[in-house]
């Protein structure tokens, strides 16, 4: 309990390196939010808004037209009638998105690209093709114009025939995988927490590590110390970051609590367990072993997804060993293996992987330091 007590009072006290374990990740996370927003599907689109322009004496194909807008009014699209001028100026103006003209054959006018654009494009399209099947039909088959109300009517129900559902009955944005690799990212940044506990720890790092090895306590006592006091501290600054995100920013992560907390639990021991690793066998100094925490902090995200969402699907693509290995990437899939996919057993895979890593780790830093003995101290 000596041992814990003290050891909980070093990390807590070293403001950089939490800073690194818990402020910036939730620093970061706060950037994601400004820049993505919650990733939970975005807004829902409005109608968008239209202007019509028509005169009072309408030919049969542009009534036609005419009642298509209406037909579309109020749901995709947002019809406003307007004079010509009055229209252009909407338009300039950001007001409206485009212009449909009814005056002679049906037009659109619009002032730049998006999707907004490309809906009003594919509708105006649609009708286009439509419009010419029945004038083809008249033309061809006279014989069929009693059936082509009937036919034109069918035209005109434009019906929803797919329905969008994620596997859990919702849908998740690609942006979620950006909120995933931060989390994988904030539970390997206990490798800072772990590589500076181990430089505590040695003689001729630190006075600390001097002392502690004149002490009658075993090695792997000491370790398991350590590994313990840093797992819990650094757990609970990844469950900081995921109330965070959660309840603060609105980011659904899921409802499978447990399931959530599980992968969690194992990505803090694996960033520990990399951390007191880093320390015990690198013969680098100080400021060398902490430039090699950045580097396995920053580089397996980045593969994961951290940097550039579709990364991990690129590396999957390409080389699928590497997200096998990447302790990183295993934490942002088993995110997805309880958020999107539902699959229990992606997601015991995941753990089983992460739990390898750890006890791999602890066991190579124990060999290490076991019979590490100074000249002097």
């Amino acid at each position: 309990m000596h041992l814990v007590r003290y050891r909980s009072i070093q990390t807590v006290r070293n403001w950089s390196q939490m800073f690194w374990a818990l402020a910036f990740p939730i620093i970061l996370g706060t950037f994601f939010y400004v820049s993505f927003g919650s990733g939970d599907m975005g807004e829902e689109m409005g109608p968008i808004p239209v202007a019509v322009v028509a005169d009072a004496g309408e030919a049969a194909d542009t009534k036609a037209f005419m009642d298509f807008l209406e037909q579309m009014d109020g749901g995709v699209l947002q019809v406003l009638p307007m004079e010509e001028e009055a229209a252009r100026e909407a338009l300039q103006g950001d007001e409206i998105i485009g212009i449909f003209d009814c005056r002679r054959a049906p037009s659109l006018t619009v002032a730049g690209t998006g999707i907004s654009q490309s809906i009003l494009k594919s509708l105006m399209d649609g009708y286009d093709k439509n419009a010419a099947l029945i004038a083809s039909i008249v033309r061809d088959h006279p014989e069929k114009i009693p059936e082509l109300s009937e036919a034109a009517a069918a035209l005109g129900q434009r019906q929803e025939m797919t329905e969008d559902v994620g596997v859990k009955g919702r849908t998740l944005d690609t942006n979620i995988s950006y909120f995933f690799a931060l989390i994988a990212y904030a539970c390997l940044a206990g490798v800072f927490l772990g590589t500076q506990a181990s430089l505590d720890s040695q003689a001729d790092l630190s006075a600390l590590g001097a002392r502690q090895s004149v002490a009658p306590v075993h090695r792997l006592q000491m370790i398991l110390t350590d590994l313990l006091v840093l797992f819990f501290i650094h757990f609970g600054n990844v469950l900081i970051l995921t109330c965070y995100i959660r309840f603060v920013l609105k980011v659904d992560l899921g409802g499978d609590v447990p399931a959530l907390i599980l992968v969690e639990w194992m990505g803090s021991m694996i960033g520990i367990s990399m951390g007191i690793l880093v320390g015990r066998i690198s013969r680098l100094g100080m400021s060398g072993k902490m430039g090699l925490c950045v580097f396995l902090t920053l580089f397996p995200s980045f593969l994961a997804g951290l940097m550039f969402g579709q990364m991990k699907n690129v590396v999957e693509r390409h080389c699928p060993i590497v997200n096998r290995i990447n302790p990183a990437a295993v934490l942002s899939d088993a995110l997805y293996s309880i958020s999107v996919y539902n699959d229990g057993e992606r997601l015991i895979r995941s753990v089983a992987i992460l739990s390898i890593m750890s006890v791999g780790m602890v066991a190579v830093a124990y060999l290490a330091v076991r019979r590490v003995s100074y000249d002097s101290i």
